[in-house]
């Protein structure tokens, strides 16, 4: 377990990662924090939400850690949380995966608040990338769709694209729900209202997304659905020639001794000439219906 405090002028930030639960429960039991919510900090797939506890404000927020170029759709695949105990005097973080803006976070924040606020821009900054990327992969699917390189659309790519931007919307309206319950000083509620207008564009950006996929994909389908007319077209064009034909072949081939035909000095002629009249007839009538 990794514990880092930092001392503030009005407070102090106790940063703790990946810890135990037999650790964390000790390290906070002076703080009389409650045990269901320790545990609520050390569930994977845990979302984002806000509660109050006693003199304690209980946060829960997730922050993106997925590569993009991983085929997962999970939330807790993608993404990791931190999770927030605060007072007026004392900010506590719980995280299981390190995260570099915590680290690099400086500056003199008047209160646990602001902190807080600060952390949360850095962590809804981690789904710009995969936002940017999202579009990103739209424009070569787009690309491969529109100019006829069907053989490098694929259809599992498309498919875990829209399951990370499924996930990252349902995050971000539980992150939206989560900002409109906070309460904060006065002082703090410009940095609230510059996170509410990031969510609000981030879910655009995702929902964009989820709506061009669905477009693309049901062009992918129409595509494919008319190349298989086009080869069914092609192979009822030739069943409509050789039948006749093969039914003529058929009669003339079976084995009977006294077919008239057989002994006709020009049958074998006056038989292709037919065939090539039913030819010629059936490919003026496909002419006619503009079918050729």
């Amino acid at each position: 377990m990794g514990e880092v405090k930092k001392e503030f002028q009005n407070f102090h930030w106790i940063d703790l990662e990946n810890p135990k639960m037999s650790e964390l429960s000790e390290l906070v039991r002076p703080f009389g924090i409650s045990l269901h919510l320790l545990e609520d900090t050390l569930q994977i797939g845990h979302l984002p939400k806000i509660e109050k506890v006693g003199e304690f404000n209980f946060l829960i927020l997730r922050a993106y850690s997925a590569k993009n170029e991983e085929n997962s759709s999970e939330i807790s695949e993608l993404t990791n949380k931190i999770g927030f105990f605060f007072k007026e005097n004392l900010l506590i973080t719980i995280h299981q995966r390190s995260f570099d803006f915590l680290h690099s976070i400086q500056g003199n924040f008047a209160d646990a608040e602001s902190l807080i606020l600060k952390i949360a821009e850095k962590m809804l900054e981690t789904f710009e990338g995969p936002a940017d990327w999202l579009s990103e992969q739209m424009d070569r699917f787009e690309h491969d769709i529109f100019l006829n390189h069907s053989r490098k659309f694929s259809v599992e790519d498309l498919y875990y694209d829209k399951a990370k931007a499924r996930a990252c919307k349902k995050l971000m309206l539980l992150t939206q729900m989560v900002l409109n319950q906070i309460s904060v000083k006065p002082a703090n509620q410009t940095q609230v209202q510059d996170l509410k207008e990031t969510v609000a564009s981030l879910i655009l950006q995702f929902d964009d997304f989820l709506d061009e996929a669905n477009s693309i994909l049901n062009i992918h389908l129409s595509t494919t659905s008319q190349k298989t007319n086009e080869v069914m077209k092609l192979l009822t064009i030739f069943s409509a020639f050789f039948l006749p034909l093969t039914f003529i072949v058929g009669v003339y081939g079976m084995n009977f001794q006294f077919i008239p035909e057989l002994t006709w000095e020009f049958g074998y002629f006056l038989t292709w000439g037919i065939m090539a009249g039913i030819s010629l007839v059936i490919y003026l009538w496909f002419k006619r219906k503009n079918i050729l």
